[in-house]
């Protein structure tokens, strides 16, 4: 039994969706009784149109890319990822983002987060990197000594880390925030 690693088929292979302990961990983290949302809880959004400039059809089937000046309409939310809602903004905190297109063909989404890696490559681990970034539910304090405990057993996230203690952890606001599309599984 093993609730740190998920099953892989070789070592850097696929994860297997038989891992009986990632789905029952997974399936435990979605189902914990929080009156908001576990992550991505502040947030602010925006609607409007996309409209293409050029024809790419040449890049994609997409109907709502390949007739210039169509317009679809769009919703955009961007959030930080780890602190509840009123929290202050200036905090240093990851930030994502979701853009939906309304288009005839049916809803695309886009999601996104300002960082261009994640913290971890295995989702098994996804639940404990966010208690590790959460505050302390008896104090309501965010302490860092369990987020640098989590990095120091998880040698992968540094690179993350490194994103989070520089400009990019705190964004000026979200027009000028860089985005990427991050796969965190």
């Amino acid at each position: 039994w093993n609730d740190d690693v998920a099953l892989t088929i070789g070592t850097r292979g696929p994860i297997l969706l038989e891992d009986y302990h990632l789905i029952e961990k997974v399936a435990h983290f979605a189902r914990e009784r929080i009156p908001e949302r576990v992550v991505h809880a502040r947030g602010a959004s925006a609607k409007g149109f996309f409209e293409c400039t050029h024809d790419v059809t040449h890049l994609t089937c997409a109907d709502f890319l390949r007739a210039p000046g169509v317009q679809t309409p769009v919703i955009v939310r961007f959030s930080t990822v780890i602190h509840e809602r009123g929290s202050p903004e200036t905090i240093r905190d990851p930030r994502g983002f979701a853009v939906k297109f309304y288009t005839r063909e049916g809803n695309w989404d886009l999601l996104g987060n300002n960082f261009p890696v994640f913290f971890i490559r295995d989702g098994i681990k996804f639940p404990d990197v966010i208690h590790a970034f959460k505050p302390n539910p008896r104090s309501n304090i965010q302490e860092y000594w369990r987020v640098l405990d989590f990095l120091s057993h998880l040698p992968e996230s540094m690179h993350t880390f490194c994103f989070l203690f520089d400009d990019v952890g705190v964004p000026t606001d979200y027009r000028h925030m860089e985005g990427f599309g991050v796969n965190t599984y």
